[in-house]
């Protein structure tokens, strides 16, 4: 597996449990993410588009796990 791989991999969970946040919790935009987790909105726009392979430290998402109670080991996962 390369660095993009898991980079699109990362991104695409990010978004993917974001969106299921939304549909049981309640809505959180890019934007809210961003805000709660202290970085650009750019940041979480990269991260969860599928053209542009963006990294992320695991600081930051560490802090993704827990916004959307989602345990971190879940991003690395591939959809299959």
């Amino acid at each position: 597996m390369t660095e993009e791989s898991m980079n699109k991999i990362v991104g695409k969970n990010v978004r993917r449990y974001r969106l299921l946040y939304n549909a049981n919790v309640g809505s959180l935009t890019q934007k809210d993410l961003a805000e709660k987790i202290d970085v650009s909105v750019s940041l979480i726009g990269c991260l969860e588009s599928k053209k542009i392979s963006q990294g992320i430290s695991l600081f930051n998402l560490y802090k993704i796990s827990k916004v959307l109670n989602v345990p971190i080991e879940k991003f690395f996962e591939e959809s299959i």
